[in-house]
C-alpha cells in the first residue's frame, strides 16, 4: 500500500481524518501530539483503550525521519505493524526473530529513511543496533509500557534500564513515555530513568464506563469451576480471559473447560515458546474463545473485542488489576470484569513473595496484596474506589458496577432466562453484524493477521447500524480510512448491499 499523501502543510487532524478515518481526538491525544511535534519530552498516563498508539503514529506521518518505538513484546509489535500497513504506513520490526538477510535489508532501509516507524524490543537496544541508530535520523523515541522501567511499578523489567542515556546518544531527541498505569512515584521514576528534560504530561481519566466491575468473596459461596463454566457458556462465541495464580491451576481449569466443550487454551511461562505463540495467535484470530492464564499473558495482546476478564484468584496489586481488566472492551463496547477474591489469596501471594530477595520490595509487594483485598472489600461504587487509588475523584458510576446496579456474581452465572442482568443491546442488525464478522474473519485469515487488524467489533457495529451502500458512505463510518476503503471496501459493500 503506497503512503497516502497529505501535503507538506498537513496537521494532526488531517492525519486523524484522512488516514485513520476518525473525526475527533480522544482526550489527551491532541495535547500529547502537539507536545512531541514541538520537540518536547512528554509522559502520557492513559488508560488502556484511550488510543495511546495514535499519539505517536500521527506524528510519524508528520515528522521527518523515523519514529523509534520501544515495545516489550514481539507479538504486539507484529500486530501494530500489520495494522499500520493497512492504514498505508511504512513500518517494520527489528528484533531477534529475523534471519540475517532480512535484518540487513531492514537496517539498510532504515538508514535510507524509508520507514516512518520502527519497532524494537528493549533487549535489542544494545551492541550493534544501538550504535547503528546513531547514524539514523530518529525524530522521536517512544517508550511504550514505560512503567516497566521502574522498580516501583507492578511489572518491572530490567531490560528497560538499558534505555538510560538513549536520549543523549541520539542527539537530544524527544522522548514520549506511555503507560496505562503509573502512580506519582512510578511516573517520577520513569522521568528520571529516561533522562527526560522538563517533560510536559497528560494524565487521562482512569474511569472506563464500558467495563462492568463485579467482585465476589469466594468464602461466601460461588466462584467454583462450575460457576465459571456457566458464565462462559452464557457468553458463548465471545472472547474472554480467565486469570489464575499458578501454572497448575491454569492447566486444570483449561482442561475442565475443554472437557465441557469450551474452546479454551492455557497460557503460562512454563509452556514452550511455540505453544504460547500458537495459543496467543489462536485467541487473536478468534479460533478459541477463552484463554486461561497467569499474568504472563496479556501485555502483548491488542485484541479489541475481549468481552470479559475474570480473576479467579486475586491479582498481585491494584495496578496489576487495572492493567489486566484493561484488556477487556478496548473497542468501547460493554464488557464484564469479575474479581473473585479471598484472604486465602493474600496468603498465597505472601508465600510467593518470600522468594523476593530485596526486603523493601518484598514488604511493598505484601502491602500491594493487602491493598487489592481491601479494595475488593470496600463498600460503595467500585469504579469510584478504583480510580481513587490513582488520585482521581469521580461520582458513583451509576450503572457500571455490581454495587451501583444492585447485582451480584450469582446473577451473572444464573441460567440466561432467569437473570436480571442485561448487557446493553447493540443498536444494529444482529444478522448483518454476524455476516460482516464472518467476512472479516475470512479476509484476516487470508492475510494471516488477527481479525481486529481488519476492523474492530466497534467499527463493524457502526457499519451494521449505518448500512452504507457506496464508497462515500463507507468512508463516513468512523474507523474507516482511505487505505482500508481501498483494501476492503468492495468486499464489505457487497455484504452491506445484500443486507
Amino acid at each position: 500500500m503506497e503512503q497516502l499523501s497529505l501535503g507538506s502543510g498537513a496537521t494532526p487532524r488531517d492525519v486523524l481524518t484522512g488516514v485513520f478515518g476518525y473525526e475527533d481526538f480522544r482526550p489527551g491525544q491532541e495535547k500529547i501530539i502537539d507536545t512531541v511535534l514541538t520537540g518536547r519530552d512528554c509522559i502520557g498516563v492513559m488508560p488502556t483503550g484511550a488510543g495511546k498508539s495514535l499519539t505517536f503514529q500521527i506524528p510519524a506521518r508528520l515528522l521527518p525521519g523515523t519514529v523509534l518505538v520501544v515495545s516489550p513484546l514481539i507479538s504486539l509489535m507484529k500486530d501494530q505493524v500489520d495494522g499500520l500497513a493497512r492504514n498505508g504506513f511504512r513500518a517494520t520490526v527489528i528484533n531477534s526473530t529475523l534471519d540475517w538477510e532480512t535484518r540487513r535489508d531492514r537496517l539498510r532501509r532504515l538508514a535510507a529513511g524509508e520507514y516512518e516507524l520502527v519497532y524494537v524490543a528493549p533487549e535489542g537496544l544494545e551492541g550493534g543496533l544501538r550504535s547503528f541508530l546513531g547514524g539514523v535520523r530518529v525524530s522521536l523515541v517512544v517508550v511504550d509500557e514505560a512503567h516497566c522501567i521502574s522498580e516501583w511499578g507492578h511489572d518491572f523489567r530490567p531490560a528497560y534500564r538499558r534505555l538510560r542515556g538513549l536520549k543523549h546518544e541520539l542527539g537530544g531527541v524527544p522522548i514520549l513515555a506511555l503507560t496505562a498505569t503509573a502512580t506519582r512515584r512510578v511516573a517520577g521514576d520513569i522521568i528520571r530513568q529516561l533522562g527526560m528534560v522538563k517533560p510536559d504530561g497528560f494524565k487521562g481519566s482512569f474511569f472506563r464506563p464500558n467495563l462492568v466491575l463485579t467482585a465476589h468473596k469466594k468464602g461466601d459461596g460461588g466462584g467454583s469451576r462450575k460457576d465459571l463454566l456457566a458464565y462462559v457458556r452464557r457468553r458463548a462465541g465471545e472472547s474472554g480471559i480467565i486469570y489464575v495464580l499458578t501454572r497448575k491451576n491454569v492447566e486444570s481449569l483449561a482442561e475442565f473447560l475443554r472437557a465441557a466443550g469450551v474452546r479454551a487454551v492455557p497460557y503460562h511461562a512454563g509452556l514452550e515458546d511455540a505453544v504460547r505463540a500458537r495459543h496467543q495467535d489462536a485467541f487473536a484470530r478468534d479460533e478459541v474463545d477463552v484463554v486461561v492464564a497467569t499474568i504472563a499473558f496479556g501485555m502483548g495482546i491488542d485484541k479489541s473485542n475481549v468481552r470479559y476478564v475474570i480473576h479467579r484468584e486475586m491479582p498481585r496489586s491494584i495496578e496489576g488489576y487495572y492493567q489486566e481488566i484493561g484488556r477487556a472492551g478496548r473497542d468501547g463496547l460493554a464488557s464484564d470484569c469479575i474479581l473473585l477474591y479471598s484472604w486465602a489469596d493474600v496468603l498465597a501471594h505472601r508465600r510467593l513473595q518470600e522468594t523476593i530477595d530485596d526486603a523493601e520490595l518484598r514488604r511493598e509487594a505484601g502491602r500491594k496484596s493487602i491493598a487489592i483485598y481491601e479494595l475488593a472489600e470496600a463498600p460503595g461504587c467500585r469504579h469510584q474506589s478504583l480510580v481513587a487509588r490513582f488520585d482521581e475523584t469521580i461520582p458513583a458510576c451509576g450503572t457500571a458496577c455490581d454495587f451501583c446496579r444492585g447485582t451480584s456474581f450469582v446473577d451473572l452465572v444464573r441460567p440466561v432466562k432467569s437473570t436480571p442482568v442485561d448487557h446493553p443491546a447493540p443498536s444494529h442488525d444482529g444478522e448483518l453484524f454476524q455476516r460482516l464478522r464472518a467476512l472479516r474473519r475470512a479476509l484476516a485469515d487470508a492475510e494471516g493477521v488477527p481479525a481486529y487488524i481488519v476492523f474492530s467489533d466497534a467499527v463493524l457495529t457502526r457499519m451494521a447500524a449505518a448500512r452504507p451502500t457506496d464508497e462515500v458512505g463507507f468512508l463516513a463510518v468512523p474507523g474507516v480510512g482511505p487505505a482500508k476503503l481501498a483494501r476492503y471496501g468492495e468486499a464489505f459493500l457487497r455484504v452491506l448491499r445484500a443486507g
